[in-house]
Order: C-alpha cells, then sequence, then structure tokens
C-alpha cells in the first residue's frame, strides 16, 4: 500500500512553488535599480529632445 499524502499540504505545496515561479519572472522583468530607471529616463529624454532638433518646420508634412 501507498505512502497516505495530506491532499492539503500537496496543493499547497504546488501553488507555493508557482509563486516562487511568479516572484522570479516579476524580479527578472521589473528589478531594476532606481539609478537604472533615472538613466534611461534620461537617454529617452536626451533622445526625444534630438529628434525635435532635426524636425524640418513649415511645408507639408508628408
Amino acid at each position: 500500500m501507498g505512502d497516505v499524502v495530506n491532499l492539503k499540504r500537496f496543493k499547497k505545496r504546488g501553488e507555493r512553488e508557482q509563486a516562487a515561479k511568479q516572484a522570479e519572472a516579476n524580479r527578472a522583468l521589473f528589478g531594476r535599480t532606481k539609478s537604472e530607471r533615472t538613466r534611461d529616463e534620461f537617454v529617452a529624454e536626451r533622445n526625444a529632445r534630438q529628434l525635435d532638433q532635426h524636425r524640418i518646420d513649415g511645408g507639408d508634412a508628408s
């Protein structure tokens, strides 16, 4: 005869493992330091300014 398994405990362990996998994925996606976020914002602003400086005013946009 097989071992007796507590189904609640088995279910909770599976849910914990799934939550740990989700947390790992979230850390990979959203886990950036403040300096990395500020650097990315600075680069985006600089790129937008540079693009605006190269814009040709007047005339048709097409």
